[in-house]
């Protein structure tokens, strides 16, 4: 008799990462932030026992831009090596608190 496989789990962030898998199929050139966004979906979905709409779009993002996950691991290290941090415009400070006690001391 076959074995049944057992029934696909479902990730507690499925919804949010829809809509973020959303974005990134319609993203022709990925930009820095839509290529670490695969990354991380990628890794997080990686032996998910479910899910399997994103990995299979995630996939086709990778064939969309071109990739394949070794690419898409290289460009995503050598971005955060180069100092990517999300959310931060190129060459832009994320040290400190935005208060400058500078101008307090004169």
């Amino acid at each position: 008799m076959p074995e049944t496989p057992p029934p696909e789990q479902s990730h507690p962030l499925h919804a949010i990462d829809r809509q973020v898998i959303d974005q990134l199929l319609a993203a022709a050139i990925p930009s820095e932030a839509h290529l670490v966004d695969a990354a991380r979906l990628l890794h997080r979905y990686r032996g998910f026992p479910g899910a399997s709409d994103l990995k299979d779009d995630l996939e086709r993002v990778l064939r969309l831009w071109g990739l394949d996950q070794g690419t898409l691991q290289q460009r995503t290290r050598a971005l955060w090596s180069g100092g990517y941090r999300p959310g931060l415009a190129a060459g832009a400070e994320a040290v400190g608190s935005g208060f400058d006690t500078a101008a307090a001391e004169t």
